[in-house]
Protein backbone atom coordinates (compact mmCIF):
# COMPACT_ATOMS: atom_id res chain seq x y z
CA UNK A 1 0.00 0.00 0.00
CA UNK A 2 1.39 3.40 -1.01
CA UNK A 3 1.75 5.74 2.04
CA UNK A 4 0.52 9.41 1.69
CA UNK A 5 1.22 12.44 3.74
CA UNK A 6 -1.56 13.63 5.13
CA UNK A 7 -1.36 17.48 6.00
CA UNK A 8 -1.60 17.82 9.65
CA UNK A 9 -1.54 21.38 11.88
CA UNK A 10 2.09 22.44 12.03
CA UNK A 11 2.55 23.91 15.72
CA UNK A 12 5.57 26.16 16.70
CA UNK A 13 6.09 26.38 20.71
CA UNK A 14 7.85 29.89 20.91
CA UNK A 15 7.61 29.43 24.49
CA UNK A 16 6.35 32.65 27.43
CA UNK A 17 7.35 36.04 26.88
CA UNK A 18 10.87 36.10 27.95
CA UNK A 19 11.31 33.62 25.01
CA UNK A 20 9.67 36.17 22.63
CA UNK A 21 11.06 38.78 23.97
CA UNK A 22 14.52 37.22 22.53
CA UNK A 23 13.54 36.78 19.09
CA UNK A 24 15.97 38.49 17.07
CA UNK A 25 15.36 41.64 16.50
CA UNK A 26 16.61 44.52 13.51
CA UNK A 27 19.71 43.29 11.78
CA UNK A 28 19.24 39.63 12.10
CA UNK A 29 17.11 36.80 11.72
CA UNK A 30 16.78 33.03 11.86
CA UNK A 31 17.92 31.16 8.89
CA UNK A 32 18.26 27.27 8.75
CA UNK A 33 21.60 26.51 8.62
CA UNK A 34 21.04 22.24 8.32
CA UNK A 35 17.28 20.81 7.30
CA UNK A 36 16.23 17.16 6.59
CA UNK A 37 13.64 16.10 4.58
CA UNK A 38 11.52 13.30 6.08
CA UNK A 39 9.95 9.77 5.73
CA UNK A 40 8.07 6.88 7.75
CA UNK A 41 9.89 4.54 8.21
CA UNK A 42 9.14 1.13 6.32
CA UNK A 43 8.52 -1.63 8.55
CA UNK A 44 8.37 -4.19 5.75
CA UNK A 45 11.93 -3.24 4.87
CA UNK A 46 13.18 -4.38 8.81
CA UNK A 47 11.39 -7.88 8.43
CA UNK A 48 14.07 -10.40 7.50
CA UNK A 49 13.30 -13.13 5.28
CA UNK A 50 11.20 -16.68 6.28
CA UNK A 51 14.59 -18.57 6.28
CA UNK A 52 16.63 -15.81 7.98
CA UNK A 53 17.56 -15.52 11.71
CA UNK A 54 15.75 -12.43 13.03
CA UNK A 55 17.95 -9.49 13.37
CA UNK A 56 19.73 -8.75 17.29
CA UNK A 57 17.25 -6.58 19.56
CA UNK A 58 19.34 -3.39 18.56
CA UNK A 59 20.39 -3.84 14.67
CA UNK A 60 19.56 -1.04 12.60
CA UNK A 61 16.90 -2.82 11.27
CA UNK A 62 15.27 -3.23 14.31
CA UNK A 63 15.78 0.15 15.64
CA UNK A 64 13.93 1.47 12.30
CA UNK A 65 10.52 -0.94 12.96
CA UNK A 66 10.45 -0.58 16.78
CA UNK A 67 11.95 3.31 17.70
CA UNK A 68 13.55 3.67 21.12
CA UNK A 69 12.95 2.77 24.58
CA UNK A 70 15.47 4.54 28.01
CA UNK A 71 17.75 5.25 25.05
CA UNK A 72 19.71 8.63 23.96
CA UNK A 73 20.22 9.01 20.39
CA UNK A 74 23.48 11.15 19.56
CA UNK A 75 22.82 12.55 15.98
CA UNK A 76 25.46 14.99 13.49
CA UNK A 77 24.73 17.88 11.35
CA UNK A 78 26.72 19.86 9.92
CA UNK A 79 25.86 23.58 9.78
CA UNK A 80 26.29 25.68 6.55
CA UNK A 81 25.98 29.30 7.65
CA UNK A 82 27.48 30.85 11.24
CA UNK A 83 25.11 32.24 13.80
CA UNK A 84 24.94 33.83 17.60
CA UNK A 85 22.39 31.65 18.47
CA UNK A 86 20.93 28.13 17.32
CA UNK A 87 17.09 26.34 18.21
CA UNK A 88 16.34 23.11 16.78
CA UNK A 89 13.51 21.79 15.07
CA UNK A 90 11.80 18.29 16.01
CA UNK A 91 9.01 16.91 13.43
CA UNK A 92 6.78 13.71 13.72
CA UNK A 93 5.08 14.46 10.67
CA UNK A 94 4.67 10.60 10.23
CA UNK A 95 4.27 9.40 13.48
CA UNK A 96 0.57 7.79 14.03
CA UNK A 97 1.11 8.53 17.99
CA UNK A 98 2.30 10.88 20.56
CA UNK A 99 6.33 10.77 21.20
CA UNK A 100 7.60 11.66 24.62
CA UNK A 101 11.10 13.25 24.88
CA UNK A 102 12.96 13.99 28.21
CA UNK A 103 15.67 15.90 27.72
CA UNK A 104 17.72 17.66 24.38
CA UNK A 105 21.25 18.69 24.27
CA UNK A 106 23.34 20.39 21.45
CA UNK A 107 27.55 20.71 21.21
CA UNK A 108 30.22 21.31 18.88
CA UNK A 109 31.08 18.11 17.75
CA UNK A 110 34.78 16.81 18.39
CA UNK A 111 35.38 13.44 17.02
CA UNK A 112 32.84 9.81 16.80
CA UNK A 113 30.39 10.25 19.69
CA UNK A 114 32.93 12.91 21.24
CA UNK A 115 31.57 16.78 22.13
CA UNK A 116 33.36 19.57 22.61
CA UNK A 117 32.75 19.96 26.75
CA UNK A 118 32.36 23.30 26.99
CA UNK A 119 29.99 23.90 24.13
CA UNK A 120 27.51 21.57 25.39
CA UNK A 121 24.47 23.38 25.69
CA UNK A 122 20.74 22.37 27.20
CA UNK A 123 18.15 22.86 25.36
CA UNK A 124 14.45 23.45 26.85
CA UNK A 125 10.76 23.76 25.25
CA UNK A 126 8.75 26.46 26.43
CA UNK A 127 10.81 26.66 29.11
CA UNK A 128 10.83 22.91 30.22
CA UNK A 129 13.36 20.47 29.91
CA UNK A 130 11.55 18.37 27.51
CA UNK A 131 8.08 17.70 25.52
CA UNK A 132 5.49 15.51 23.71
CA UNK A 133 5.48 15.96 19.94
CA UNK A 134 2.11 15.41 18.86
CA UNK A 135 1.69 13.41 15.55
CA UNK A 136 2.28 15.84 12.33
CA UNK A 137 3.59 18.15 15.20
CA UNK A 138 7.10 20.65 14.63
CA UNK A 139 8.03 21.64 17.85
CA UNK A 140 10.77 24.32 17.97
CA UNK A 141 13.44 24.49 20.88
CA UNK A 142 13.66 27.30 22.78
CA UNK A 143 16.46 29.63 21.39
CA UNK A 144 19.96 29.19 23.50
CA UNK A 145 23.56 30.83 22.90
CA UNK A 146 25.78 29.36 21.31
CA UNK A 147 28.56 30.84 18.53
CA UNK A 148 28.35 28.08 15.91
CA UNK A 149 30.90 28.20 13.17
CA UNK A 150 30.45 28.03 9.73
CA UNK A 151 30.51 24.21 8.17
CA UNK A 152 30.88 23.01 11.85
CA UNK A 153 29.62 19.32 13.00
CA UNK A 154 27.35 19.81 15.65
CA UNK A 155 25.82 17.09 17.60
CA UNK A 156 22.41 17.18 18.89
CA UNK A 157 21.59 14.78 21.70
CA UNK A 158 18.17 13.44 22.50
CA UNK A 159 17.23 11.12 25.19
CA UNK A 160 13.77 9.35 24.79
CA UNK A 161 12.70 7.80 28.33
CA UNK A 162 9.98 5.39 27.05
CA UNK A 163 9.24 3.74 24.11
CA UNK A 164 8.61 6.02 21.02
CA UNK A 165 6.95 3.65 17.97
CA UNK A 166 8.30 3.88 15.09
CA UNK A 167 10.13 6.72 14.08
CA UNK A 168 9.73 9.94 11.23
CA UNK A 169 13.50 9.63 9.96
CA UNK A 170 15.77 10.51 7.31
CA UNK A 171 17.23 7.06 5.72
CA UNK A 172 20.25 8.55 4.70
CA UNK A 173 22.50 10.57 7.19
CA UNK A 174 25.87 10.28 5.37
CA UNK A 175 26.82 10.28 8.88
CA UNK A 176 26.76 8.29 11.60
CA UNK A 177 24.27 8.44 14.76
CA UNK A 178 24.85 7.27 18.05
CA UNK A 179 22.00 4.92 20.06
CA UNK A 180 22.92 4.40 23.79
CA UNK A 181 22.56 0.32 24.60
CA UNK A 182 20.14 2.59 27.55
CA UNK A 183 19.92 5.18 29.92
CA UNK A 184 20.05 8.79 29.60
CA UNK A 185 23.44 10.09 28.39
CA UNK A 186 22.46 13.43 26.33
CA UNK A 187 25.24 16.05 29.08
CA UNK A 188 27.77 12.79 28.52
CA UNK A 189 31.23 13.41 26.76
CA UNK A 190 30.27 10.67 24.42
CA UNK A 191 28.37 7.59 24.05
CA UNK A 192 30.35 4.47 25.14
CA UNK A 193 29.33 1.20 23.18
CA UNK A 194 26.94 3.12 20.85
CA UNK A 195 24.70 0.84 18.39
CA UNK A 196 25.50 2.97 15.17
CA UNK A 197 23.22 4.08 12.33
CA UNK A 198 23.32 6.71 9.42
CA UNK A 199 19.64 8.28 9.96
CA UNK A 200 17.97 10.61 11.20
CA UNK A 201 15.33 10.61 13.91
CA UNK A 202 12.71 13.16 14.13
CA UNK A 203 15.01 16.43 13.89
CA UNK A 204 14.14 18.36 10.83
CA UNK A 205 16.51 20.99 11.07
CA UNK A 206 18.91 23.53 13.11
CA UNK A 207 18.00 27.08 13.12
CA UNK A 208 20.29 30.06 13.86
CA UNK A 209 20.21 33.63 14.53
CA UNK A 210 22.08 35.37 11.62
CA UNK A 211 22.87 38.60 9.77
CA UNK A 212 20.38 40.28 8.33
CA UNK A 213 21.35 39.63 4.85
CA UNK A 214 21.36 36.29 5.64
CA UNK A 215 19.51 33.88 3.61
CA UNK A 216 19.21 30.00 2.80
CA UNK A 217 18.83 28.02 -0.09
CA UNK A 218 17.30 24.80 -0.18
CA UNK A 219 18.11 22.01 -2.51
CA UNK A 220 15.00 19.97 -3.96
CA UNK A 221 15.66 16.19 -4.80
CA UNK A 222 16.01 12.87 -5.18
CA UNK A 223 19.08 10.47 -4.06
CA UNK A 224 21.49 12.27 -6.59
CA UNK A 225 20.48 15.69 -4.23
CA UNK A 226 20.10 13.41 -1.28
CA UNK A 227 24.25 12.18 -1.95
CA UNK A 228 23.58 8.54 -2.50
CA UNK A 229 27.16 6.64 -3.22
CA UNK A 230 29.64 9.69 -2.16
CA UNK A 231 31.72 8.74 1.29
CA UNK A 232 29.77 8.88 4.52
CA UNK A 233 31.21 11.31 7.21
CA UNK A 234 33.00 13.20 4.56
CA UNK A 235 30.26 15.75 3.65
CA UNK A 236 30.53 14.84 -0.16
CA UNK A 237 27.08 15.49 -1.62
CA UNK A 238 26.77 18.05 -4.26
CA UNK A 239 24.76 20.57 -1.81
CA UNK A 240 27.69 20.17 1.12
CA UNK A 241 30.02 20.84 -1.29
CA UNK A 242 27.97 23.96 -2.72
CA UNK A 243 27.63 25.03 1.23
CA UNK A 244 32.11 24.89 1.55
CA UNK A 245 32.07 27.17 -1.43
CA UNK A 246 29.54 29.91 -0.12
CA UNK A 247 31.35 29.52 3.04
CA UNK A 248 34.74 30.60 1.60
CA UNK A 249 33.59 32.80 -0.65
CA UNK A 250 33.22 36.57 1.71
CA UNK A 251 30.12 37.95 -0.92
CA UNK A 252 28.20 34.33 0.01
CA UNK A 253 29.15 33.66 3.40
CA UNK A 254 25.99 34.43 4.70
CA UNK A 255 23.84 31.61 2.44
CA UNK A 256 23.16 28.94 3.91
CA UNK A 257 22.48 25.64 1.79
CA UNK A 258 19.95 22.77 3.37
CA UNK A 259 19.62 19.65 1.72
CA UNK A 260 16.28 17.85 1.37
CA UNK A 261 16.43 15.52 -1.25
CA UNK A 262 15.16 12.09 -0.62
CA UNK A 263 16.54 8.79 -2.36
CA UNK A 264 13.85 7.00 -4.46
CA UNK A 265 11.87 10.25 -4.36
CA UNK A 266 9.64 10.69 -7.55
CA UNK A 267 7.67 14.01 -8.70
CA UNK A 268 4.28 13.09 -9.50
CA UNK A 269 3.68 9.94 -6.98
CA UNK A 270 4.72 8.25 -3.53
CA UNK A 271 7.21 6.09 -3.29
CA UNK A 272 10.98 6.78 -1.06
CA UNK A 273 8.66 9.05 1.17
CA UNK A 274 5.47 11.69 -0.22
CA UNK A 275 5.68 12.75 -3.37
CA UNK A 276 7.52 16.12 -4.50
CA UNK A 277 4.15 17.51 -5.04
CA UNK A 278 3.31 16.55 -1.43
CA UNK A 279 6.21 17.45 0.04
CA UNK A 280 6.98 21.36 -1.63
CA UNK A 281 5.35 23.12 0.81
CA UNK A 282 6.66 21.17 4.00
CA UNK A 283 10.23 20.55 3.07
CA UNK A 284 10.72 23.82 1.21
CA UNK A 285 8.17 26.63 1.96
CA UNK A 286 8.04 26.18 5.49
CA UNK A 287 12.49 26.67 5.78
CA UNK A 288 13.53 29.54 7.50
CA UNK A 289 14.92 32.35 5.56
CA UNK A 290 14.54 30.33 2.03
CA UNK A 291 15.28 32.98 -0.86
CA UNK A 292 16.17 30.30 -3.58
CA UNK A 293 15.41 26.39 -3.95
CA UNK A 294 17.24 24.18 -6.31
CA UNK A 295 15.06 21.29 -8.24
CA UNK A 296 16.63 18.65 -9.67
CA UNK A 297 14.17 15.67 -9.76
CA UNK A 298 12.59 13.05 -12.06
CA UNK A 299 14.49 10.63 -13.42
CA UNK A 300 12.76 8.14 -10.95
CA UNK A 301 9.71 8.88 -12.35
CA UNK A 302 11.11 8.43 -15.82
CA UNK A 303 13.13 5.12 -14.45
CA UNK A 304 9.90 3.59 -13.26
CA UNK A 305 7.58 4.52 -16.22
CA UNK A 306 10.16 2.90 -18.45
CA UNK A 307 10.88 -0.35 -17.09
CA UNK A 308 10.40 -3.75 -18.83
CA UNK A 309 6.67 -3.86 -17.24
CA UNK A 310 5.57 -0.60 -16.69
CA UNK A 311 2.51 0.28 -14.33
CA UNK A 312 2.72 3.63 -13.58
CA UNK A 313 3.28 5.29 -16.90
CA UNK A 314 4.70 9.56 -17.01
CA UNK A 315 4.98 11.91 -19.60
CA UNK A 316 7.47 14.44 -20.23
CA UNK A 317 3.72 16.61 -20.02
CA UNK A 318 3.17 15.56 -16.88
CA UNK A 319 6.86 16.27 -15.39
CA UNK A 320 6.86 19.86 -16.75
CA UNK A 321 3.43 20.10 -15.30
CA UNK A 322 4.36 19.69 -12.00
CA UNK A 323 7.67 21.96 -12.45
CA UNK A 324 5.53 24.85 -13.43
CA UNK A 325 3.21 23.68 -10.33
CA UNK A 326 6.67 24.15 -7.82
CA UNK A 327 7.23 27.65 -9.70
CA UNK A 328 4.24 28.96 -9.22
CA UNK A 329 3.78 28.02 -5.19
CA UNK A 330 7.77 29.45 -4.99
CA UNK A 331 7.32 32.43 -6.62
CA UNK A 332 4.14 33.03 -4.83
CA UNK A 333 6.32 33.14 -1.54
CA UNK A 334 9.34 35.68 -3.49
CA UNK A 335 11.55 31.76 -3.94
CA UNK A 336 13.75 32.47 -6.99
CA UNK A 337 13.81 28.87 -8.49
CA UNK A 338 16.89 27.52 -9.85
CA UNK A 339 16.61 24.37 -12.68
CA UNK A 340 19.04 22.14 -12.67
CA UNK A 341 19.14 19.38 -15.60
CA UNK A 342 19.05 15.74 -14.86
CA UNK A 343 22.35 13.83 -15.26
CA UNK A 344 22.77 10.95 -17.81
CA UNK A 345 21.83 7.43 -16.53
CA UNK A 346 22.60 4.88 -19.35
CA UNK A 347 23.88 1.88 -17.79
CA UNK A 348 21.39 2.14 -14.57
CA UNK A 349 19.01 -0.95 -13.78
CA UNK A 350 16.10 1.32 -15.12
CA UNK A 351 17.57 3.26 -17.71
CA UNK A 352 15.85 2.52 -21.64
CA UNK A 353 15.47 4.43 -24.61
CA UNK A 354 11.73 6.24 -24.29
CA UNK A 355 13.23 7.19 -20.94
CA UNK A 356 16.25 8.92 -22.10
CA UNK A 357 13.59 10.71 -24.69
CA UNK A 358 11.70 11.88 -21.65
CA UNK A 359 15.01 13.07 -20.30
CA UNK A 360 16.60 14.78 -22.80
CA UNK A 361 12.93 16.47 -23.36
CA UNK A 362 12.38 17.78 -19.22
CA UNK A 363 16.46 18.88 -19.87
CA UNK A 364 15.42 21.03 -23.06
CA UNK A 365 12.94 22.80 -21.21
CA UNK A 366 14.86 23.61 -18.36
CA UNK A 367 17.51 25.22 -20.31
CA UNK A 368 15.24 26.87 -23.05
CA UNK A 369 11.97 27.43 -21.75
CA UNK A 370 12.78 30.83 -19.60
CA UNK A 371 9.93 29.41 -17.01
CA UNK A 372 12.90 29.12 -14.24
CA UNK A 373 14.71 32.30 -12.55
CA UNK A 374 18.68 30.63 -13.44
CA UNK A 375 19.24 26.97 -14.77
CA UNK A 376 22.67 24.71 -13.90
CA UNK A 377 23.72 22.05 -16.24
CA UNK A 378 24.37 19.14 -14.23
CA UNK A 379 24.24 17.57 -16.81
CA UNK A 380 26.98 19.30 -19.00
CA UNK A 381 29.00 18.92 -16.04
CA UNK A 382 29.03 15.26 -15.22
CA UNK A 383 28.03 13.45 -19.12
CA UNK A 384 30.27 11.75 -20.71
CA UNK A 385 32.19 13.97 -24.00
CA UNK A 386 31.82 10.76 -26.32
CA UNK A 387 28.23 9.80 -25.22
CA UNK A 388 25.62 12.98 -23.33
CA UNK A 389 23.40 9.52 -21.81
CA UNK A 390 26.40 7.92 -19.60
CA UNK A 391 28.05 9.23 -16.72
CA UNK A 392 31.65 10.40 -17.59
CA UNK A 393 33.86 7.50 -16.55
CA UNK A 394 35.95 8.84 -13.61
CA UNK A 395 32.55 10.26 -12.17
CA UNK A 396 30.30 7.11 -12.18
CA UNK A 397 31.11 4.87 -8.95
CA UNK A 398 29.70 1.88 -10.71
CA UNK A 399 25.89 2.41 -11.12
CA UNK A 400 25.69 4.65 -13.98
CA UNK A 401 23.11 6.56 -12.26
CA UNK A 402 24.47 8.36 -8.81
CA UNK A 403 28.02 10.32 -9.48
CA UNK A 404 31.01 9.24 -7.33
CA UNK A 405 32.64 12.13 -4.57
CA UNK A 406 34.52 13.40 -7.56
CA UNK A 407 31.54 13.69 -9.34
CA UNK A 408 29.38 15.59 -7.02
CA UNK A 409 32.26 17.90 -6.86
CA UNK A 410 31.98 18.27 -10.30
CA UNK A 411 28.39 19.38 -10.01
CA UNK A 412 28.88 21.53 -6.79
CA UNK A 413 31.47 23.62 -9.13
CA UNK A 414 28.88 23.94 -11.78
CA UNK A 415 26.64 26.08 -9.84
CA UNK A 416 27.48 29.88 -10.71
CA UNK A 417 27.29 32.07 -7.59
CA UNK A 418 26.18 34.91 -9.81
CA UNK A 419 22.79 33.36 -9.53
CA UNK A 420 23.00 33.75 -5.66
CA UNK A 421 24.40 37.39 -5.91
CA UNK A 422 23.08 39.05 -8.38
CA UNK A 423 25.88 39.41 -10.83
CA UNK A 424 25.33 38.35 -14.74
CA UNK A 425 24.62 34.99 -14.14
CA UNK A 426 23.62 32.75 -17.52
CA UNK A 427 20.09 32.09 -17.90
CA UNK A 428 18.35 30.74 -20.81
CA UNK A 429 16.00 33.54 -22.85
CA UNK A 430 12.32 32.30 -23.26
CA UNK A 431 10.62 30.38 -25.85
CA UNK A 432 8.72 32.38 -28.21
Amino acid sequence: MTLRWIPVLVLAQLGTLDLVQAQPKGQERWVATWATAQTLVRQAAARPAADAAPPPANSPQTIAARGFNNQTVRMIVRTSIAGRRLRIRLSNAFGGAPVTLGTAHVAIRAKDSAIVPDSDRTLSFNGKPGCTIAPGVVLLSDPVDLTVPPVTELAVSLYFPGETGPPTIHSTALHNTYISQEGHLTAKSDIPEPVITQSYYWLAGVDVVAAADAALLVAFGDSITDGARSTTETNHSWPALLAARLAANKGTANIGVANVGIGGNRVLRDGSGSSALARFDRDVLSQPGVKWVTLMEGINDIGHASTAVPTEPVTTDELIGAYKQFIAQAHAHGIQVIGCTLTPYEGAGYYRPDGERIRAALNSFIRTSGAFDAVVDFEAATRDAANASRLREEFDPGDHLHPNDTGYQAMADAFDLKILTGGRASKPSRDR
